[in-house]
């Protein structure tokens, strides 16, 4: 089966062996988003909801790039440096995304130097 990379100037350019997208037949799996400045590069300096909502922002780029929407996402999988910071990412998901919500894993993980959170999204398209 073929796919499509998928890339879009509104996220941040890949720093490593990977796309910011990629779909096979009807799934899209947009890569993990740190909350980075596409334009620099440089991570956004700022407190976990702040970042969550910069993170779901470059995530809904790349969806778009591609023609998808967050009604389109099958999984959302958010990885936090501090559990402690589940309860804000949360209350900024919720100020990004509306009912009803895709299912989502949250885990807690090792993220690069001043990450406070990571998120990938699975979309299915039509």
């Amino acid at each position: 089966m073929s796919y499509t990379t998928i890339t879009t100037e509104a996220a941040p350019t890949p720093g490593g062996a990977y796309s910011q997208g990629r779909r096979i037949g009807p799934f899209l799996q947009v890569c993990g988003q740190l909350p980075t400045d596409p334009s620099t590069g440089q991570m956004l300096v700022a407190d976990v909801a702040d970042q969550t909502r910069r993170v779901l922002e470059q995530v809904h780029a790349v969806l778009a790039a591609d023609g998808a929407d967050w009604q389109d996402v099958l999984m959302v999988r958010v990885f936090l440096a501090e559990d402690d910071d589940f309860e804000a990412m949360d209350d900024a998901y919720r100020s990004v995304l509306s009912a009803p919500y895709p299912p989502r894993a949250t885990v807690t993980a090792g993220l690069a130097p001043g990450a406070r959170v990571e998120i990938d999204v699975l979309a299915v398209r039509a």
